[in-house]
């Protein structure tokens, strides 16, 4: 006797329908993203950034406290 050809799984085969009921309840939804962590007033972090060397300078020639004067720069630039 010829081996009969395999036929094709349908929708209705025990095997699909277990494994689309599996896929339903094993669904994983995505999850929120977690909530903006709002800094502390008056924090400040420490970065790395890249800064052009001639802008650099510039803050740098008033002496001390050229950092401050770039954060202060950068907030009036963001409209702070």
């Amino acid at each position: 006797m010829p081996d009969q050809p395999r036929r094709p799984r349908t929708q209705n085969d025990a095997r699909s329908e277990a494994e689309a009921a599996f896929k339903k309840v094993t669904k994983k939804e995505p999850e929120a993203p977690p909530p903006k962590k709002l800094g502390l007033p008056g924090v400040k972090e420490q970065v790395s950034l890249r800064i052009d060397q001639d802008v650099l300078d510039h803050f740098r020639e008033g002496g001390l406290g050229w950092q401050d004067r770039i954060n202060d720069a950068l907030r009036k630039a963001a409209g702070k």
